[in-house]
């Protein structure tokens, strides 16, 4: 599928609605832009969500391996 764009005075591409559907793309997906010896290439990012661990999370994780450490059997290590 081809079609043609325009970039407004702030830089904003819109693309029109066949092509997004025809992409599978929908509001708020982000593209990475790249330049190729063709020309400009369009490609959807791939995100990952990032969780910030806060002090209380961190202390909820080393009571569940203390917990978890007072069940299970102690490993000797082989060296």
């Amino acid at each position: 599928m081809q079609a043609t764009l325009t970039i407004n005075s702030r830089g904003v591409v819109t693309l029109p609605a066949k092509l997004r559907q025809a992409m599978g793309l929908k509001a708020d997906d982000q593209l990475i832009a790249e330049t190729t010896p063709q020309g400009l290439l369009l490609r959807l990012a791939v995100t990952l969500p990032l969780e910030l661990y806060t002090p209380e999370r961190v202390q909820e994780f080393d009571a569940a391996e203390a917990a978890l450490a007072a069940v299970l059997p102690q490993r000797k290590l082989r060296r």
